[in-house]
């Protein structure tokens, strides 16, 4: 039997479900995915490559979609951050940098929501084109529902690792101008972050410039940046963006730890650059993005 539930009976089920260990998954599109040709594989998970802690490597991202994991009520601060993964805009580590950050977050009584957006590279496009509209899509979706969700949208911020933290970095500065035309009453909303946290960004120079699709202004959002010096992706990456958001007078903080090299996630270890959590939390009390409503 096909039937469709109302409104509320949709609306009492979505709360239900954010309450519950599972996180509430919504798509990021209504329908049809922007420019998707049908040429992607089937989505999966790669097998491991042998690391001592493995990584859920996720592959052949068609159908975007947002996962939102909500604190204990009890820590509930209002602040959510929307998170994307890194992996070099091929695959997605998934719970590396994406629900481990969740769980995080949670702790910090803050709402994580985890994009899970296109990959690998799509032919003929720029490698963060597709994942940007994911993701300026997603930032919308997120401040429509924030109410629903016990959201304040004005502590809405994103978190990206290396390729994820260029995506996020384009997403801070690209708000202004948004990368697909307009679908729905979704797309009333800013897609335009409150803050960001940058972690081992990748892409974010070419030459000894900011790529152009980085385009810091007065309002972009403030930043914080963590990298390591040792890291094959050079911290200049972030280096550049910090001065450029200094000379644009835009709040930021800049950690560049004298080891840890790429892709540490929040997972702890011996190298300095596994502190950069407490430094984050730190830089986000004293914001007051951890201030509680």
């Amino acid at each position: 039997m096909n039937f469709r539930l109302a409104p509320f009976v949709l609306l009492t089920l979505a709360a239900t479900q954010l309450l519950a260990a599972e996180p509430l998954t919504l798509d990021v599109w209504p329908g049809a995915v922007p420019g998707e040709q049908g040429d992607i594989g089937a989505e999966k998970l790669q097998p491991p490559n042998g690391e001592k802690k493995p990584i859920q490597r996720l592959a052949n991202v068609t159908q975007p979609t947002i996962s939102v994991y909500r604190p204990d009520p009890a820590k509930d601060t209002g602040a959510a951050v929307l998170i994307c993964p890194g992996g070099g805009y091929n695959i997605l580590a998934w719970d590396l940098e994406g629900t481990e950050v969740a769980d995080w977050l949670n702790s910090l009584g803050v709402t994580g929501i985890v994009l899970k957006y296109r990959v690998p590279r799509r032919k003929d496009r720029e490698k963060h084109d597709a994942p940007l509209q994911d993701a300026q899509r997603a930032m919308s979706l997120v401040r429509k529902h924030a109410d629903a969700w016990g959201i304040d949208t004005k502590r809405l911020g994103i978190l990206g690792f290396s390729a994820g933290g260029h995506l996020s970095a384009a997403t801070a500065t690209n708000f202004d101008k948004r990368h697909y035309a307009a679908i729905d009453d979704v797309d009333k909303f800013s897609c335009r972050p409150d803050f960001a946290v940058l972690v081992y960004p990748a892409y974010l120079t070419a030459g000894n410039e900011l790529a152009s699709e980085i385009r810091v202004t007065p309002e972009t959002p403030q930043t914080f940046f963590a990298h390591a010096s040792d890291d094959r992706i050079s911290s200049e990456n972030s280096i550049a963006m910090y001065l450029a958001l200094k000379n644009a007078k835009v709040p930021a903080e800049l950690h560049i730890y004298a080891s840890g090299g790429h892709g540490f996630g929040l997972r702890p270890s011996d190298h300095p650059a596994s502190t950069w959590p407490q430094r984050c939390e730190q830089w986000l009390r004293s914001r007051g993005i951890l201030d509680k409503p």
